[in-house]
């Protein structure tokens, strides 16, 4: 069977960037996914159409096709008071390079990362960490199946569902490459960290941070 629209794959890929490799899913660990509704990459998709089990697969997304270039009006401050629960900030999570996932004023969860702390203020960058980066992906299919009418309607891992009834993010057994802006994506099975803001205001600018359960 070869990969086409509602598709569910199965695949093991690495990621290399700048000649390092910066994330992977094993046959152990496979990125599962539902072909052409937009959990992925478009291009990364796109490269991948009507291939079948077993086959390799290796191409290369440019900044534009990729994560798209570093916007800095996506670089904002943030109060510290921002990181409090309960009236505490959150010093431990304030690390330069530590990943803050939060949730935007229109719900999805975008990724933000420490740039600076001073004082008063946290520097946080939204750009996605791969904005500008140059993606090499290789990778071979392993296996190929027709979506059911519950994942197509539900999610592959129920992500569609509210969160109360399932899943408020993309759960993947290998990674997950889509605009972090679009939804969670956890990298080799790996949540990211305890540490989530909430925004209540415009942008980012009130976003309070608490401790998942």
């Amino acid at each position: 069977m070869k990969i086409d629209q509602n598709k569910v794959v199965e695949l093991t890929y690495e990621l290399v960037v700048e000649g390092k490799l910066t994330d992977k899913a094993t046959q152990e660990r496979p990125l599962d996914y539902i072909q052409g509704t937009s959990m992925l990459l478009p291009e990364f998709e796109k490269n991948l159409e009507g291939k079948e089990p077993g086959d390799r697969f290796e191409f290369t997304l440019n900044p534009e096709e990729g994560y798209g270039t570093v916007d800095p009006n996506m670089v904002l401050d943030l109060p510290k008071s921002a990181f409090a629960v309960e009236g505490v900030v959150r010093e431990e999570l304030l690390v330069v390079g530590n990943v803050i996932p939060m949730l935007s004023n229109i719900g999805t969860v975008v990724q933000g990362t420490v740039r600076e702390i001073k004082d008063d203020v946290v520097t946080m960058d939204f750009n996605h960490p791969l904005a500008g980066k140059v993606l090499n992906f290789s990778g071979t299919v392993l296996t190929v199946r027709e979506a059911t009418e519950k994942e197509l309607n539900e999610g592959l891992h129920g992500e569609y569902l509210p969160p109360e009834e399932g899943h408020h993010c993309c759960h993947k057994k290998g990674g997950c490459h889509k605009n972090e802006g679009e939804g969670c994506c956890h990298g080799d099975g790996e949540g990211h960290g305890e540490g989530c803001c909430h925004g209540e205001g415009k942008g980012h600018e009130g976003c309070h941070c608490h401790k998942e359960d």
